[in-house]
């Protein structure tokens, strides 16, 4: 064997081992520099608080590489989504993803900007916000749902604030429609805040509001709290009953959000990715804080929460399908 061969032999096997070797000596450096989570939402509001928490726990566990909150709000979170998908899959650049982008816009849109399933890796699904089922006690004597319903029947009807077209508290409005068979006016603000407004002015009769922004209101008198939609009480509000406990057993219903990498992200990096956020989540300081914001910590492996995205595009599909309504 001449030399000149054997030296090209000897290279080929080092590229070999180099590239063997190479993701997983990605992964372990793997943050060198700051990582970017896009929020579609602005500041002040669930998602961004989420990403903020998120950011500071994932900045201490990795040290010197930090966490940047790119709040890129409009189009319900389309914008942010759009910006995501198209961002290098260097696991850089994240997404905190929430039920609108990824699990309702395929049905209320004809045609998106992206591809919730073919543009994003799922990397784990972080918190779950369950709503209240909020009335002003000033001008809505009902304690109850049922009784709520009944009283509504003396009115000129259900009118129901959200805090915008297309978004659970939307959608959640016809499905306590259908399980009530009352069908609901639904009245569009521009937030949340906003959609308590209206409840305050008495212009609406009631929301569905998270249980981050619910609780200070109800803790406060301001507001009565007939119901949660999660499947079991929140802490938050532990003397709240569930609407299936009232029984509307088919009313179960919550938003959440999680972390999206943009595909063909290396492998190795999103295991990382997912191991960190579930270990970053699930530290009791961290958890405590959340569930006082009013949030449900779940921190799943990548599997978990892609069945979570494709199940609730199911589930959201049929409230889209049943109201007939199309964003665009």
């Amino acid at each position: 064997m001449t030399l000149i061969r054997r030296r090209l032999l000897a290279a080929a096997a080092s590229l070999t081992a180099l590239v063997t070797v190479a993701p997983t000596a990605w992964a372990q450096a793997y943050p060198a520099r700051p990582v970017r989570i896009i929020v579609g939402f602005p500041a002040g509001t669930g998602p961004d608080i989420v990403a903020r928490q998120l950011a500071q726990d994932l900045s201490k566990a990795w040290g010197g590489a930090g966490v940047i909150v790119d709040n890129k709000p409009g189009a319900g979170g389309l914008i942010a989504a759009q910006e995501a998908a198209r961002a290098q899959p260097d696991g850089y650049t994240l997404m905190l993803g929430e039920t609108g982008q990824l699990s309702i816009a395929p049905s209320s849109y004809s045609k998106l900007p992206y591809d919730p399933v073919k543009d994003f890796i799922p990397v784990s699904h972080v918190v779950s916000a369950e709503f209240a089922l909020l009335v002003n006690p000033q001008k809505v004597p009902s304690r109850n749902v049922r009784d709520f319903v009944e009283w509504t029947k003396t009115q000129k009807g259900l009118f129901m604030a959200t805090f915008g077209a297309g978004t659970p508290g939307h959608f959640g409005a016809f499905m306590l429609g259908e399980a009530v068979t009352v069908k609901p006016e639904v009245v569009h603000y521009k937030s949340t805040a906003d959609a308590l407004g209206g409840l305050f002015s008495g212009d609406v009769q009631a929301v569905f509001a998270s249980i981050g922004l619910a609780t200070p209101n109800v803790r406060g008198g301001k507001l009565f709290a007939l119901a949660s939609t999660g499947p079991a009480r929140t802490q938050a509000l532990p003397e709240v009953p569930t609407l299936k406990e009232q029984g509307y057993s088919s009313l179960e219903f919550a938003s959440w959000f999680g972390i999206v990498a943009p595909a063909r992200t290396p492998a190795d990096i999103v295991a990382k990715l997912n191991a960190d956020i579930v270990k970053a989540v699930s530290s009791p300081e961290a958890k405590a804080k959340y569930e006082e914001l009013g949030f449900r910590v779940t921190g799943t492996s990548r599997d978990q929460f892609a069945r979570i995205i494709a199940a609730d595009t199911v589930t959201w599909g049929k409230a889209v399908a049943a109201t007939g309504f199309k964003a665009d």
